[in-house]
């Protein structure tokens, strides 16, 4: 592996955690959620929609969009089924950013949030108009961004990669002899280059959650539950994913938790048993 370093941005893009948007606690009791998922059923016929949702949203809308024909996945596998479906309306639980992909890969169809100020930390400390003049200070190198950006970061790069592919590409583009510039997320960046050897700057952000995730409670976790498999995002530092059995995805994680013969995963510092 190249002995290269990643250099990151000196400004510190990460957000506190007091920054982020709360979390919009429900409060419905039983008989006023199903007269919601009855109304919200019916309108999805009268408008012609198909709801599409996000691993991370909650589990009422996951089986809510399969029971309507629509889909759960992560943010790219979602707007990729919204070029399937013959919907004319897409309804995207999740993220600002998501939205917006749908609308990349499917421009001719009406994409619609549920709430517009559903925001992610990666996307809200990458700002557009910072990054652009980051950019333009080191012409000389090749822009990758992360999915989790808004569509006007995206305007600016060169590629836009996933978690799933980003090595392949990172490779394909180590080979050609480029140096790069890595946005948003810098536990992602480091944990690409550290396989890859690339020469990349990274960009000062990342994700309130991961950031939050200490390698100290791991070992903890791990001691307690000795027999359990750990599964990581690489969105997480990279002292967590040193103690990873399984590093992908959410999509390669999920499938991962499917496939190991064990019972019992821990995905970060939770712990899950699987059916």
């Amino acid at each position: 592996m190249s002995a290269v370093t990643a250099e990151i941005f000196t400004k510190d893009h990460r957000l506190l955690p007091v920054q982020v948007p709360p979390t919009v606690i429900e409060t419905l009791d039983v008989a006023e959620k199903a007269a919601l998922v009855a109304r919200i059923k019916r309108l999805l016929v009268e408008r012609d929609a198909t709801l599409v949702a996000h691993y991370y949203t909650s589990p009422e809308l996951q089986e809510l969009a399969e029971a309507t024909g629509g889909y759960v996945s992560d943010s790219l596998d979602m707007a990729r089924f919204g070029t399937e479906c013959q919907a004319s309306t897409l309804v995207v639980a999740g993220v600002r950013f998501m939205g917006e992909t749908a609308k990349i890969l499917n421009p001719e169809k009406r994409v619609l949030m549920p709430d517009l100020h559903a925001e992610c930390s990666l996307d809200l400390g990458c700002p557009p108009e910072e990054f652009a003049a980051f950019c333009d200070q080191h012409p000389e190198r090749t822009v990758v961004v992360y999915a989790n950006t808004s569509a006007a970061v995206k305007a600016r790069s060169d590629w836009v990669v996933t978690s799933g592919i980003a090595l392949d590409l990172i490779r394909h583009l180590a080979e050609r002899g480029e140096k790069l510039i890595w946005a948003p997320d810098r536990h992602l960046g480091a944990y690409v280059q550290r396989e890859t050897g690339v020469d990349m700057l990274l960009w000062s952000g990342s994700c309130v959650v991961h950031e939050a995730f200490k390698a100290d409670g791991l070992r903890k976790l791990r001691a307690r539950h000795p027999d359990a498999k750990v599964l990581v995002h690489p969105e997480s530092p990279l002292d967590v994913i040193a103690q990873a059995d399984v590093v992908g995805s959410t999509t390669a994680l999920v499938e991962a938790a499917r496939k190991l013969p064990t019972k019992k995963v821990h995905r970060r510092h939770r712990q899950w048993s699987v059916p």
